[in-house]
This record gives structure tokens, C-alpha cells and sequence, in this order.
């Protein structure tokens, strides 16, 4: 895993924001919908690699992601964004959405996934990261 900064000229390795789950975000039975927890994650991926980046970024890929419980009506969600690895001009963004219960406090893991960012240059073409 990356450090909080890592080289001359990279910003932070991670980001995290907070969502609530409203009922247009839910299904018929009350639980997140798919699409939702993945626009929130690719969106978590993007800041995150932005930020590492200190570039404009685009989603190439949104590789393996696994849905372990559902998140339902009324809970806040935290996405927990960090850039792993680095290639010439991609970031592989690992994110984590986790489950909070604001009365009882308690907190779980639901959903885990990587995302493939490509960091582009102001022609619109694939920029080096690092360097």
C-alpha cells in the first residue's frame, strides 16, 4: 500500500466520503441499490486518484466488486477510496463502503471493489502519474 504521500509533486493516496441512503437510492425492499453503491464507489475513485494524480482521471475499468451485506434505507454509508498501485499512467483504486448505524454506532464492511483510473493529459491523452 501507498503511503499518505508518496513522491515530489503526488498528493494523498486516499479519500473518504459519507453518503446517506434516502429511499431513491433503495429497491422495493429497502436495501441500496447496486448501480447507486457503484456510482458512489467509481466517484470515491475518481477523488482519490485526482488527488494522487494532481491530474485530470477517467474510470477505465471497474474490476472485481463484491456486494457481502446489504446496506439499507436510512444508514450512512463511508467510502474509503486509496490508490495501490501505480503503472505509467494508471492508479488501481481499491474502494470499501462500510455501513454506519448512527443511533447504535456500530459500523460494517458491505461492499469492497477496484477501480482502474487512467490520468490524462489537457489534449485528452494517457499523462504519466508520476514524474
Amino acid at each position: 500500500m501507498l503511503s499518505e504521500s508518496v513522491g515530489a509533486g503526488l498528493g494523498p493516496s486516499e479519500a473518504r466520503l459519507w453518503e446517506i441512503v434516502f429511499p431513491d437510492h433503495a429497491n422495493h425492499l429497502g436495501t441500496l441499490f447496486g448501480g447507486q453503491a457503484l456510482a458512489w464507489m467509481d466517484k470515491a475513485a475518481f477523488i482519490a486518484a485526482t488527488r494522487y494524480a494532481r491530474r485530470t482521471v477517467v474510470t477505465a475499468r471497474s474490476e472485481q466488486v463484491d456486494f457481502h451485506v446489504p446496506v439499507r434505507q436510512g444508514q450512512l454509508v463511508e467510502l474509503i477510496a486509496r490508490v495501490v498501485e501505480t503503472g505509467r499512467s494508471s492508479m488501481r483504486v481499491e474502494v470499501e463502503l462500510h455501513t454506519e448505524d448512527a443511533k447504535a454506532g456500530t459500523r460494517q464492511l458491505c461492499t469492497r471493489g477496484h477501480f482502474v483510473m487512467i490520468a490524462l493529459d489537457e489534449d485528452g491523452k494517457p499523462a504519466a502519474v508520476v514524474g
